[in-house]
């Protein structure tokens, strides 16, 4: 009788062993199948984001190519003219000829290149006043380190001018400087003397603007 009671016992151990082992083997089935799923899914969301930004990254490219095209087409018309936009000739050298892209970057420098400025502000009043004096400050080392940005704003190049000479010559002188290429601002004009010989002091600005630089980025997809 206790020999049989030993061998119910032995094998009512034997078949809990046997379902412990099965239970633990299932739980261990399903849970490496739960996380297997999950990074499974995760892996495939990710490959959908990269997907989706490489597929907007191309369109972006192809637009900019497109775009691209068309500036090339817009400058070589802009640039390829007999008269240029202030009415002089492109291949002339008198003061009002000159491409329009030279026209362009001297009406807006990309630096601080006060010499340029004096030379330009003395044949304004050469040919229309007596030029007495040109006076500023010459910061382009200051300036050097501004040369481009992605958002690049006009810089103020202040300057005072000194001309004389009779009414016409005067009057001939503000009316250059108005229709000049570069912008200037005049903050204060004074003039003095009598009207055969007359002298006007200006202070004024004329501006530059930092070349527009390009910037690429690199994006990290999580």
């Amino acid at each position: 009788m206790e020999v049989t009671n030993l061998t119910k016992r032995k094998l009512i151990d034997k078949t809990n062993s046997t379902i412990v082992i099965a239970v633990s083997i299932a739980a261990f089935l399903t849970i490496f199948s739960l996380v297997a799923t999950k990074v499974l899914v995760s892996q495939i969301a990710y490959q959908n984001r990269v997907i989706n930004k490489k597929q907007l990254a191309e369109k972006t490219l192809k637009n900019n190519i497109t775009t691209a095209d068309q500036l090339k087409t817009s400058y070589d018309a802009f640039a390829d003219t007999t008269q240029n936009i202030i009415g002089g000739l492109t291949s002339g050298s008198g003061a009002n000829d000159g491409a329009n892209p030279k026209i362009i970057l001297d009406a807006l420098p990309s630096s601080y290149d006060f010499p340029a400025l004096t030379t330009n502000l003395e044949l304004l009043a050469t040919q229309n006043a007596k030029l007495t004096s040109i006076t500023g400050t010459d910061d382009e080392v200051a300036q050097a380190t501004n040369t481009s940005s992605t958002n690049p704003q006009a810089v103020a190049m202040p300057f005072e001018l000194t001309v004389s000479g009779n009414y016409d010559q005067i009057q001939k002188m503000v009316s250059a400087t108005e229709r000049s290429i570069r912008p200037i601002k005049y903050n204060s004009m004074e003039v003095s003397g009598e009207k055969d010989e007359l002298t006007l002091h200006v202070v004024a600005e004329t501006y530059y603007q930092p070349a527009k630089s390009l910037k690429v980025e690199m994006e990290v997809v999580k």
